[in-house]
């Protein structure tokens, strides 16, 4: 099965307020929000399983230097929150491909390996949803949904119980670089670790 990632980017101006590293400013935060989006992209646009990348964003600058990476841009229509955005996104992925699966990931997810998605990809193919929980446990980083199948996105406290009891499966495994999102400075030095991408590495080094 082939897949349409939807990446939902948040307004840069108002992303990763819990990401303050000493000395950082809110141009510097902004700075590496971006980056840790560009990376994540990167990834996705290099996984096999991948035909297709749809970024959701109303963020001009993110949508100026994301688009040049191969991706659709859409705007936030909804402008309700994230999971409106999502149901948006995937209804967008589903009319340019309907046969294809919908596969939604965070866009902070800096130390992400392409072969390593694919993977997860695969399993994630023999179940009408699933999902994979964040490294804290809590929440969510990716959801999928096969084709024809409501994606049903439901974003916020504890996602990943509330994906579970919508009836997503959970996805067995480990998948590091996966599930490996940052929001915090703990986050970032974890990532790290696992290896960033060249932008986040770049900024973060500067």
């Amino acid at each position: 099965m082939r897949w349409t990632a939807v990446i939902p980017v948040k307004r840069l101006a108002a992303a990763k307020t819990r990401l303050q590293v000493a000395g950082m400013d809110a141009a510097d935060r902004r700075a590496l929000a971006l980056a840790l989006a560009v990376d994540t992209v990167g990834a996705v646009c290099g996984c096999a399983a991948v035909r297709r990348v749809m970024v959701v964003t109303d963020d001009v600058e993110a949508a100026m230097t994301l688009e040049p990476l191969g991706v659709t841009v859409v705007g936030d229509e909804p402008d309700a929150g994230l999971n409106p955005a999502l149901a948006h996104g995937a209804t967008q992925a589903a009319r340019l491909a309907p046969g294809d699966g919908v596969a939604v990931l965070s866009a902070d997810l800096p130390a992400l390996r392409a072969a390593e998605l694919a993977g997860a990809l695969r399993v994630a193919s023999a179940h009408p949803r699933a999902f994979l929980p964040d490294a804290a446990g809590t929440g969510t980083t990716l959801l999928t949904a096969r084709p024809g199948v409501p994606l049903d996105p439901r974003y916020g406290p504890d996602s990943r119980a509330a994906h579970r009891d919508s009836g997503a499966v959970e996805l067995p495994g480990r998948w590091p670089s996966l599930r490996r999102d940052v929001d915090t400075p703990g986050d970032l030095a974890e990532a790290a670790r696992l290896g960033l991408g060249s932008a986040t590495r770049g900024l973060v080094r500067r």
